[in-house]
C-alpha cells in the first residue's frame, strides 16, 4: 500500500510539472504526419474531444483499458484507443466528456479520480483536438460493461508491460484504401496499437520515467 501510494503520490505532481509534450508524442508518430502543435491552430477549425487513459490496480500493478472499435467506414475503423469522443454542449467541460464516454463505453464511472492532463494531440484526417485526461480508478474489484455497439473488444495494457522497449514495433498501415503508412507502434495482445493512441501512450511512458 505505501508503494501504490507513493507511486499514485509521485505521478499527480509529476502531471503538474512540465509535460514530456510533443516532441516526444511524435517519437510513435507515422511519418508522413504534419508536426501541428495544438496551441498554433485556431479553435474554429476542429472539433474538441476527450479521452481517459484510466490506471486500474490489480495484482500489484495497474493496467490500462484500451477499446478496440468495429470495423466501419470511416477513418478510424478497426483502430485501438482510449475511451472517449466528442465533446458534447451538456458535457460543460472536457473532463466530463471523458468520463461520460468511458462510462458508455465500457460501463465505467464511479470512483474515478482525474489526476491530471496529458499534451492535447491534433487528428489531422477527422480534425479532432484530442484532450487526454489521466485518470485513477479507486476500486479494486471492476467489471466492465461493454457497449457492443461502439466497443468489439477491451484489452489491457499494464504499466509494467508499458515499459518494456520490446513492445514498440514498426508495421506499414492502411487507413483508407490506397493510403499506405509507414509507422512505429505498441503491440498489445497482438494488436497495432498507433496514431494518436500511441503518442499519448508515450508521453506517458516518458512521464513514468521521472518518477
Amino acid at each position: 500500500m505505501a508503494v501504490e501510494t507513493t507511486f499514485l503520490s509521485k505521478l499527480k505532481q509529476q502531471l503538474q510539472l512540465p509535460l514530456p509534450g510533443i516532441e516526444i508524442q511524435f517519437e510513435m508518430a507515422h511519418v508522413n504526419r504534419e508536426k501541428l502543435k495544438h496551441e498554433d491552430l485556431n479553435p474554429n477549425d476542429y472539433k474538441s474531444s476527450a479521452v481517459l487513459l484510466l490506471l486500474i490496480k490489480r495484482n500489484n500493478d495497474f493496467y490500462i483499458p484500451l477499446t478496440e472499435r468495429h470495423d466501419y467506414a470511416g477513418v478510424h475503423s478497426g483502430q485501438v484507443s482510449f475511451p472517449g469522443g466528442k465533446f458534447e454542449d451538456s458535457d460543460e467541460t472536457l473532463e466530463k466528456t471523458a468520463l461520460r464516454e468511458c462510462n458508455e463505453e465500457i460501463g465505467i464511472l464511479n470512483h474515478i479520480e482525474i489526476v491530471g492532463q496529458l499534451t492535447p494531440v491534433y487528428i489531422p484526417v477527422s480534425r479532432f483536438m484530442v484532450n487526454p485526461f489521466v485518470g485513477i480508478l479507486n476500486d479494486d474489484e471492476i467489471n466492465y460493461g461493454v457497449n457492443e455497439v461502439e466497443v468489439k473488444n477491451i484489452l489491457e495494457l499494464s504499466l509494467n508491460d508499458l515499459m518494456l522497449p520490446e513492445l514498440i514495433k514498426h508495421t506499414v498501415v492502411e487507413p483508407m484504401p490506397g493510403m499506405k503508412l509507414k509507422t512505429p507502434y505498441f503491440d498489445v495482445q497482438g494488436k497495432i496499437v498507433w496514431g494518436a493512441t500511441a503518442m499519448i501512450l508515450n508521453e506517458f511512458k516518458h512521464l513514468l520515467l521521472n518518477l
